[in-house]
C-alpha cells in the first residue's frame, strides 16, 4: 500500500521503465525522510546542529546505505516508521498527542516488518526518557492505544477475510508470523566461517568497516552517556537477534542498524569532545581535527565505493528480460502461463499475461492453494519459466520449480553467469 501510493507518479511519467526502476525511484523519498528523521532524532537527543547534521551525513553516505535504500525492501518502510516513532516519543513538547502518535507510527512499522517489533523496548525506554514523570502514565497508555488500535488493522482484516488463524487450503497472519519469527532455515553463526550468517557480515565489513565497528564500539560507550541510552540499547537489541543461534539473518538486517549507528557514533564523538579539559575555542579544534582526520581514513573507501554502486548497471539484464516479455510474440497471453520471480511479475503484468494464474510468483507453485489447484497436472500446465538468480537459488525447496527446470529449454538468454536471465520454454511431450 505505501509503495502503491509512491510509485504511481513514476509509474505515469516514466511508463517505459520496469516497474522495479520505477519502484526504486519511489524508494527516493523513503531515504529523504529517513535521513530527516535522524537529523530530528539526534537534536532531540540533544546533540548540537553540527553533530546532527553529522550524524545524518554518516547514514546517508554510508556505502551500505547507498545500496541498500534504494532497494524497494519492507524494511526502509519499517526503519521510516520506527524513527518517526523515536523521534515523537523524544518531542521536547511532551504533549500526549505526539505520545500516541508515536504508537501509531511504531505499528505501522511492524505492520511494514513484524520483525521489528523486538524494539518495543527500546521505544518504551525511549519514551520513558522523553515523557514528564508527572504525565508518564498518560502518555504510556496514549502510546499503547496508538499502538493497539493501529496495530489491530490488519489482524481484522485478515480475521474477516478467514486468513487469521493457520488451517487447511489457505494462507495465515498468524502461520506467516510463526514463519517469519522461526520457522525459516537458520543461516549459521556469524562466528562460523563458510554460513550464510558469516558471509553476510564478511559482506558488510567489506562495504563499511567504518560505521559498523566505530558505531557498535560507540554504542557500548554509549550507555555512559544517558541521553543516549535509548540509541545504545537499539543498536544492542538488534547487534543480539542477528547473533542469535540458529536465527535466520537476511541481506537487508543491516538497514535496521544503520540509522541508530550513526547516532550512536556521532553523540559520542560529541560527548568526548564537549569532556576535553580547556577552553571553547581548544575543543572546537579537537573536534574538527577528529573531523579532519576520520574524513582522511574514511573519505577515499566511501568515495570508492558509493562511486561503483552510483555507476554500476546490474539491471541490464532485467531491462532485457522486461523487453522480451514485452515484444515477444507467444501467442495469447491470455492462456499463455508464465512463472517468474516478484522482479519481473508486474512487468509480466503489464506485457498482457494474465495476473494470478497466467503469471506467477515462483513461490506461489507449491505454497500457495489457489494456485496449485490450478495446476492439475504439475509443471505441465506451465509454458515458460523467467529463470532469475532468485528462481534457481529456491528451486531445490520448491518441487514444481525444480521440475519445470528440469523440462525447460532456454530460448533466449540475457547476460551471463550467476546474474543471467534464462527464458525457458517448457517441453510438454516429456
Amino acid at each position: 500500500m505505501q509503495l502503491a501510493s509512491l510509485s504511481w507518479l513514476p509509474g505515469r511519467l516514466l511508463p517505459d521503465l520496469p516497474t522495479f526502476v520505477q519502484g526504486r525511484i519511489a524508494m527516493l523519498p523513503v531515504a529523504a525522510a529517513s535521513m530527516v528523521l535522524v537529523f530530528v532524532i539526534a537534536r532531540r537527543l540533544g546533540l548540537a546542529r553540527p553533530t546532527a547534521a553529522a550524524a545524518m551525513l554518516l547514514y546517508a553516505l554510508s556505502p551500505l546505505a547507498v545500496v541498500l535504500h534504494r532497494q524497494i525492501y519492507l524494511d526502509n518502510f519499517a526503519v521510516l516508521w520506527v524513527l518517526a516513532a523515536f523521534a515523537c516519543a523524544l518531542s521536547p513538547r511532551r504533549h500526549l498527542w505526539h505520545h500516541v502518535a508515536a504508537g501509531v507510527a511504531f505499528a505501522l512499522a511492524v505492520l511494514s516488518k513484524e520483525t521489528i517489533g523486538v524494539l518495543l523496548p527500546v521505544l518504551l525506554v525511549t519514551l520513558w526518557q522523553g515523557s514528564h514523570p508527572s504525565t508518564r502514565k498518560f502518555s504510556f497508555a496514549g502510546f499503547g492505544s496508538g499502538f493497539v488500535l493501529t496495530g489491530l488493522f490488519y489482524p481484522l482484516y485478515a480475521l474477516l477475510k478467514g486468513e487469521l488463524f493457520p488451517g487447511d487450503g489457505h494462507v495465515s497472519l498468524l502461520g506467516t508470523l510463526k514463519f517469519q519469527l522461526g520457522g525459516r532455515e537458520g543461516s549459521g553463526s556469524a562466528f562460523q566461517d563458510g554460513t550464510d550468517a558469516h558471509q553476510l557480515f564478511t559482506d558488510w565489513l567489506e562495504r563499511d568497516p567504518y560505521l559498523l565497528i566505530g558505531g557498535a564500539a560507540a554504542a557500548a560507550c554509549a550507555f555512559a552517556v544517558p541521553r543516549l541510552r535509548p540509541v545504545a540499547c537499539a543498536v544492542l537489541v538488534l547487534t543480539l537477534v542477528a547473533l542469535r543461534p540458529g536465527g535466520y539473518l537476511p541481506q537487508m538486517y543491516i538497514v535496521q542498524v544503520l540509522p541508530f549507528l550513526a547516532l550512536a557514533l556521532a553523540g559520542v564523538a560529541e560527548a568526548v569532545v564537549t569532556r576535553l579539559p580547556g577552553r571553547p575555542h581548544l575543543r572546537t579544534t579537537a573536534a574538527l581535527a577528529a573531523v579532519a582526520l576520520a574524513a582522511v581514513v574514511t573519505a577515499p573507501h566511501w568515495y570508492d565505493k558509493d562511486r561503483a554502486a552510483a555507476r554500476a548497471d546490474d539491471n541490464g539484464v532485467y531491462h532485457d528480460a522486461a523487453r522480451w516479455l514485452r515484444d515477444t510474440p507467444v501467442g495469447d497471453r491470455d492462456r499463455v502461463r508464465v512463472v517468474t520471480d516478484g522482479v519481473l511479475w508486474l512487468d509480466a503484468v503489464d506485457a498482457g499475461y494474465r495476473p494470478g494464474t497466467g503469471v506467477i510468483w515462483h513461490y506461489k507453485l507449491d505454497q500457495d492453494p489457489a494456485v496449485t489447484k490450478t495446476l492439475p497436472h504439475g509443471w505441465r500446465d506451465i509454458d515458460y519459466v523467467v529463470s532469475t538468480p532468485a528462481l534457481r537459488g529456491e528451486r531445490e525447496h520448491l518441487p514444481t520449480l525444480r521440475d519445470l527446470f528440469a523440462h525447460g529449454t532456454p530460448v533466449a538468454t540475457f547476460g551471463e553467469g550467476g546474474g543471467r536471465i534464462d527464458i525457458l520454454r517448457i517441453r510438454h511431450d516429456e
